[in-house]
This record gives C-alpha cells, structure tokens and sequence, in this order.
C-alpha cells in the first residue's frame, strides 16, 4: 500500500466517524518556543491547554513534522530521519480510551477492502501504564488482545506530558511484530527492534505540576474534560505495509535512492559508505522540499540554517558518490511527483520550490570549490604545525564566508585525520548572533506586521525622544495598532500599540528596559503603557492596554513615565558602565561587554574571558565601582562624532551599529562609553553596588549579576541577619564562620562515609550465608530468596554478584534475590557461564519474575534488573523463578 493510499484511508477513515478533517499546518511553528512543527499535536496544543475552544470535539489530521537534533546520526542509521508524518486522531471531552482504542484496532486490522489496514491481530502488541487497569481491561476485554501480549510500562515510556505544568496522561502503544529474523521474542518490554511501535494513544487525564525530565513531576488532580490525543507514524506503517526492512526503502524515499542512483551509478546496498551517502540524500531532499514548499528559504539563522545544513549535506553526499555537476533539479523532481499526491500544493508551487533549490545548489557549489581550497590550506597548515585540531576561527571563516555548515567542516577535515575546535566555532556563532540581535525582532514587532509600523513612519515621521531632559509632555498620537492591525480607535479594555510623535518613554535598546508608565488623553482617556519597543528605526511603539475612555488617532495626549522606575532602571545602567570599566582595568581590554540587560534595581553585564573570574578579583572590582560612588563624580552626556569619540578613548559596544554622531556618556574621570541609555546625574545617587557572583553563559563568555542602591542595601541587610543567626549556632565570630562551617561539613561528610561503607558491609554480611544455603536443583546451585526491605538497587545488585563470586565457577549458578524499596518489589539476579551453557539466562529469569510483580524489567544474559508494583508478590515470584530453573536445568 502506498503512502499516499495510507494517509487517504486515515483520513477517510475518522471524517466517516465524525472527526473533522484538518490539513496539516505548515512546518513553520506557530508557537515562540518550537523553531519547527516537531510533532502531530503541536496545531491542537491551544485546545488541550484550554487557550481556544476547539472547532470541534473531535478532529483528524496527517502533520507533516521535522526533527533535526540528531542530524549528523542521520544516515548512519536506519532508524533516524528528518522529516515524518504524524496521523492523528483528537478527541476534546468526547470520547476516551475505549472510544480511542476501539478506533485503533478497527482501522488496523479491519480488511483492505474493508477500509483498513489489514494487519494481522495476532502480530499487534500492547503495552499500557504501569497503573492503567482501564485501559488493560478494555484490550483485552473489550477488544480480545490475549493478556499475554499486554505488557506494562513505566512513566518513562507510557506516560506523556508536554514538558511543563499542564495536561498529561498515560499512553498505550500498539506495536507490531516483525518476526524472529529481527530479534529474540518477548514483546516491546524486551525488543523494540522486533516489535516496532506503530500508534500511540494519549489519554490526557491530568494535570501534572512543575518536574525535571519525563518523571519527575506531581500529578496535581484529574482535569475537568478528558481528551485523546493518538499519533501513529505514516513511515513506520509504510514499511510493515510494504513488507520493507526500514523507512528508507518506503515508495517516497526509495524512489530519491534510486534517482540518486540513476545519477551516480552507485547502488544501494553496495557498500555501508555509500549506502550511508544515499540515505542522506533521500531523507535530507525530501526534508527540503517540505520546508521550502511551507515558505522556509536557505539562511544563516534559525530555520534557513536547518534548510541550508541539510541541502548542503545531501548535495556533498552526492559527490561523494561521485556526482560531478548539479543533480538538485532531478532529485527536487521526484520528491515532488511523489510527496505531491498527498500534498497537491507542491506540484502547483514546484517553480518556486525548483528555484529556491537551484540557489542553494549553485551557491553551494560555488562555496565548495573555493572553500574547499580554504580548507585544505587550513589542514595542511595545521598538519605542518604538528597539529590534530583545525582552528574554531577556521571553522567560523568557513561557515560565515563559504557557507560551510559545521557538520560539513567537521566531516571534511575527520576524512584528513583532523578534529575541529568545535567550543572556539559555537563562541564566535554566539558573538554573531549577539551582534544580529534577532531574538530581539519578535519581541520588537510583537504581533503585528513590520509594514504597518514602517506607514505610521512614513506617514508621520521619526518618533522625538524628550526623556533625557524630561519625565513627562505633551504629544500627540499619529498611529494606533489593535491586536496587531492598524485601527482608527480603541476602547476601553483594548490592548493596543501606541505611538505619539513625540515621548519621554524610552524604547528599550542598549541593555536598558523600557519605561512605563501612563498616556492620559484630553477627553480623559487614560493608557496604561507596560513596554516600549522600536520595531523600525525611529518609531517608538508604546505597548499597552486602554484603561478608561476611547482613544483616537490625532488625538492630543500627555505622556508621564513612572519615575521611580527610570530612576531605579537609571542607576543600574550607570553601575553597569562602572562595572564594565572596572572589569577591563583588572582584567584587561578582553574583557568586553557581550550583552546586558539594566532593570530597575538590578542588572546583568556579559563580557569576554576565557576563564572563571576569581572571586579575589571580584571583590576587587566591586570595591573599586564603591569607591567610585563616595568620590561623587558626576555623569554628563554630549554628542560628537564618531571619529572624536574614539579619539576621547570611548567604549563602543562589541557589534553595535553607530552613525555619524553618537552619544557618549561620561562618569568623571573613570568611565567613557557610547550610550543611548538614561543614567543617574551623579555616582552618588547609586548608593551602593552588589555583585552577586559571575558565571559562565557560553565558550568564552561571562556573566555578572548585581544589585543596586535599596536592591544593594536590602540584601546585605538580609545577609547580616543570616551571619547573625550562624554566629549565634556556632558560637563564633564572623571571621570565624568559614572555618567553623567547613569543620562541621567535614565531619558530617566522614560521619556519612562511614554510615555507608557500614551499610554496605552490613549488606555484603549475608552473602557468605547465602552462597552456603543454596539449592541444588538438577546440579545447579540456586540462591533465591527475599532480602531485607530497602536495600537500594545498587546494593542489591553488588549482593547478588558478591554471591554469585562465591559460587564455584565450574558449578552451574543462578543467584536471585528479592527486596522491597519505598513500597515497591525490586528483584536482581545474576547467572553463571556454566548456568547459561544450560540455558539459564538473567534477562529470561527477570521477565518472569517480574511480570509476577506485575511490571517489567530486562538486562544482559549474565546479569538482570526488574521490578513492579506489588509488594505482596514476591512469595510467588521466587516461586516463579524456581518453577523456571526447574523446568530449563
């Protein structure tokens, strides 16, 4: 059956049991966190997470998604792809598992010319979570799953969440039994080569609380309506249906492996390199054309580096083959007449894809033959200077120039025996994203489009900035955005976008945060303004919502910021320059400003050095920006030209773009710098600077966190009731606190060391017992038993090896031990050689064991690890195990 009859059949499937039918979304993510459509629920998350009422209760879709963390392992193996489909049913508070489960196992196994799949059931697995009797019940109840080919699995592979707080739930997967040529039996607990999962239902039934990974979080309660959520991969049902070994040799990528054949005259299966080389090509084309045809263009940031990467990479892989001239044209053709049957929209828009391509290709081509050259320069220098590693500078020249992506340079230079500084290249990528600045764009131009701010500027002009000698004036408003669109008028209760020909609000830039404050009209309107951005050059957008009354574009306005604020955020960005300063002169001109961010109270500085500061120097660096607030310097503004600021010796932030004339900031006689920013009149109205502590932020790059004036003060205050409170624990003097501390800590870390070497000779105390009390069952010695409640599973397992130690090693030995930790049953057990020549391996023993428990478990033959979630069983799983070692000795 061909994809685009799977993707037709699902489709069809849902809309004729009432779920509408949803196109896919475009790969570019409508979603600030997600750079790429990454998986079929990613258009539905607003309706589970209760942001926008779903169009319906139930819903179906085929999404197209990419996934690029492991891009340089595709091609290597079979099982890593970039690009996928995701089919989907969703249920919004209509039906739930049995609906859902029900659902699946029809369309799965119901007949071809029935509709369905025609799978067969008795090859279909199902694992459910460890604690989803519902669910288990209704497969093999309801549906007749034979309960042997039920498993159950833990949080970590049959519990889904979103990451953050919010709706969760356990999932049940069905996967498919390839057949003993791809592995040993036992189902997806044991195999998950063999039994390829194919369909995962989410039954979203929970909230879940704030965690680290995927199982360490709370459940907080059930949530109001239950959903379904269920994604099965078009690709992996492609390759069962198809009866082909992996996705690569699927009817849409097969087809690219043998143009690139065709091309090359390489065949596939020829040889592992090549074979590595053609599933490069035909997943990183595909990839491509998918991306171009939803509007990505090949770029140096964000998503046009995803598309730039893998269209060089697949392009290279072609020469490696021995592809001589353009081969895009025929390879972008065959995506196209493929993939076009389930997406029409790439056959209409194939120019445009086509000529997007060849760009790339011609521009890759040309970067290759002079890049190449760079790069073999840079090798045989390298080699001549002895080295093994080629220069993170190199690598950056390369990429920035020659439009070399690093995986590229990095495999070039592996087939010439060298490494890449690969730390020295992400640092300098890092100083050229801080210098492009597009994270801020977004948060700049908000929702709306950057041409309905550039007809406000050229319909009224550049925005007049008065708040360096002014807190508050008269202005008048020239243009106005609601909810992102340009508007005449806005009502109470309006979030808008303001902007006045003339304001004492500063946009935020240079480090500094914007003012807020208030916007009152003459009719009595009132505008509470919570940011200020400048999404085109001179424009300040005053972001904020209508509090009282109707505004109105020409109307007449009185701005006024909050005061305290700009003063609080004023003094912070006067420390910053003083820190800045003092930083260089201790440890050098190196130490340049990367970036800031000045808020009221409190700011971060990130500048440039290798290493970690000492925190003798820090305390330096802070008592010197103090001594320069008691000599009460003043701080003045004035404008020159560029050329007469750097010849004054100011300071130019690293990558900022500055005109003719700049404004340059001056602190007395200790600090120069070229700022746009607001500050104090006088170091003394700082009152008091607090380093916090630095760290590191990246390869080269620091950061330093202070607070400022009663910030400053509050915190020693605090600080000083803590050192109080010690001294008076302690019994010491301030001067005494470390030392005093430090002893303390010592002797509680030897007191634990002895605890634990204590608890562990404790534990290894019954092993000689053990090993003298075993079995002989049929000449094999077997030790099971249950061993003391809340041995961890580290001391377990040394326990059982230690046993087994002692056994003699040309005597058959099985040593299974049994304990029960924080209200769970934990089993281990080890064998032999000689017991294994006999049959008796870990991994069988566990499974058993385990299942008897009433969860799961696996290992190698030699030694095994299981466990479940009754307690009570573990009478009957040593009885298991016997039972076991009886029956195969």
């Amino acid at each position: 059956m061909e994809s685009a009859e799977i993707r037709r059949r699902w489709l069809s499937f849902f809309e004729e049991r009432g779920h509408a039918v949803v196109p896919s979304a475009s790969l570019i993510a409508d979603d600030p966190t997600l750079l790429l459509v990454n998986a079929g629920m990613v258009p539905f998350k607003p309706y589970f997470l209760g942001e926008t009422k779903p169009p319906a209760p139930r819903a179906t879709s085929v999404q197209k998604c990419v996934r690029t963390p492991d891009i340089e392992e595709v091609g290597k193996t079979t099982r890593h792809g970039t690009f996928f489909q995701m089919c989907g049913n969703f249920s919004f508070g209509d039906y739930f598992k049995e609906g859902a489960i029900k659902y699946a196992w029809e369309l799965l196994t119901s007949s071809v010319a029935d509709g369905g799949y025609g799978l067969e059931p008795e090859k279909l697995w199902i694992t459910v979570y460890l604690d989803d009797d519902e669910a288990e019940t209704i497969w093999r109840d309801v549906i007749g799953v034979p309960a042997e080919r039920i498993q159950r699995l833990g949080k970590k592979d049959n519990f889904w969440s979103m990451g953050v707080p919010g709706p969760c739930g356990p999932c049940s997967e069905i996967n498919y039994d390839r057949g003993p040529e791809f592995g040993v039996e036992g189902g997806p607990a044991v195999n998950d080569e063999r039994y390829v999962e194919i369909w995962n239902l989410v039954f979203m039934q929970y909230e879940r609380g704030a965690g680290d990974g995927k199982e360490d979080f709370p459940i907080l309660g059930d949530l109001p309506s239950k959903n379904i959520d269920t994604g099965l991969g078009l690709e992996r049902l492609a390759m069962i249906l198809q009866g082909v070994q992996n996705m690569y040799e699927t009817d849409t990528l097969r087809v690219v492996m043998d143009k690139a054949t065709e091309l090359t005259g390489v065949q596939y299966g020829a040889a592992q390199g090549t074979d590595v080389s053609m599933r490069v090509v035909a997943d990183h084309i595909r990839t491509s054309v998918m991306l171009i045809g939803d509007g990505v263009t090949p770029g140096n940031e964000g998503r046009g580096y995803v598309l730039r990467r893998i269209m060089r990479r697949a392009i290279r892989n072609m020469r490696l083959m021995g592809a001589t001239g353009p081969v895009v044209q025929d390879l972008v053709d065959v995506v196209i007449n493929t993939m076009g049957q389930q997406y029409p929209e790439l056959v209409t828009d194939r120019k445009r894809i086509e000529t997007v391509a060849l760009a790339e290709e011609a521009a890759f081509l040309k970067a290759v033959k002079g890049g190449t050259n760079i790069l073999d320069t840079a090798v045989t220098e390298t080699k001549a200077a002895g080295g093994t590693v080629l220069s993170g500078d190199k690598a950056f020249l390369l990429h920035d120039t020659w439009g070399f992506p690093i995986d590229l340079t990095l495999e070039m230079a592996a087939e010439q025996g060298l490494s890449v500084d690969e730390p020295g290249f992400r640092r300098l990528m890092q100083e050229q994203r801080d210098r492009a600045k597009a994270d801020a764009k977004a948060k700049k131009t908000g929702h709306a489009d950057v041409s309905s701010y550039r007809e406000i500027a050229d319909s009224a002009g550049a925005t007049e900035f008065t708040g360096y000698a002014t807190n508050q004036g008269e202005s008048t408003i020239v243009g106005l955005l609601v909810n992102g669109v340009s508007a005449p008028a806005a009502s109470e209760g309006d979030d808008v976008e303001v902007v006045l020909d003339r304001t004492p609000f500063y946009a935020e830039g240079g480090g500094q945060l914007a003012d807020q404050g208030r916007i009152k009209l003459d009719s009595g309107a009132v505008i509470v303004v919570r940011d200020v951005q400048q999404p085109v050059p001179g424009v300040s957008v005053h972001k904020g919502s209508v509090q009282v009354g109707e505004v109105t574009v020409g109307a007449s306005a009185y701005a006024a910021i909050d005061v305290s604020r700009r003063r609080a955020i004023a003094r912070a960005h006067s420390a910053t320059h003083l820190t800045h300063q003092a930083l260089r002169d201790a440890l050098g001109p190196t130490a340049a400003q990367a970036g800031s961010e000045n808020s009221p109270g409190r700011f971060r500085f990130d500048f440039g050095s290798p290493n970690a500061v000492p925190g003798s120097v820090l305390t330096d660096v802070e008592q010197k920006i103090n001594d320069v607030l008691s000599r009460e310097l003043d701080v003045t503004a004035e404008i020159m030209s560029i050329d007469e600021a750097k010849k004054q010796g100011a300071i130019a932030e690293f990558g900022e773009k500055y005109g003719e004339r700049v404004r340059v900031v001056t602190i007395g006689d200790f600090s120069k710098e070229l700022c746009g920013g607001t500050h104090v009149g006088n170091t003394s109205q700082l009152g008091l600077v607090k380093l916090l502590g630095e760290s590191s932020i990246g390869s080269g790059v620091r950061r330093v966190e202070a607070l400022v004036g009663v910030d400053a003060y509050n915190f020693l205050a605090k600080e000083h009731t803590v050192v109080a409170q010690l001294q008076e624990l302690v019994k010491g003097r301030p001067e005494e606190l470390p030392e005093k501390i430090a002893s303390m800590l010592g002797k509680l870390k030897d007191a634990e060391k002895e605890i634990e070497k204590f608890r562990a000779e404790k534990v290894l105390q019954a092993a000689a017992g053990l090993a003298q009390n075993a079995q002989d069952i049929h000449g094999v010695a077997l030790v099971v038993g249950q061993v003391a409640d809340g041995i961890g599973a580290d001391d377990l397992r040394k326990l059982v090896l230690d046993v087994r130690g002692r056994i003699p090693g040309d005597r058959p030995a099985v040593v299974a031990l049994f304990t029960v930790a924080g209200g769970r049953p934990l089993t281990v057990i080890a064998t032999n050689e000689a017991a294994r020549e006999r049959g008796l391996k870990a991994g069988d023993l566990v499974r058993t064991a385990a299942k008897t428990l009433g969860g799961g478990g696996g290992g190698k033959p030699d030694v095994a690890q299981g466990g479940g979630q009754n307690p009570g069983a573990v009478p009957e799983a040593i009885s298991a195990v016997e039972r076991l070692v009886v029956e195969t000795a």
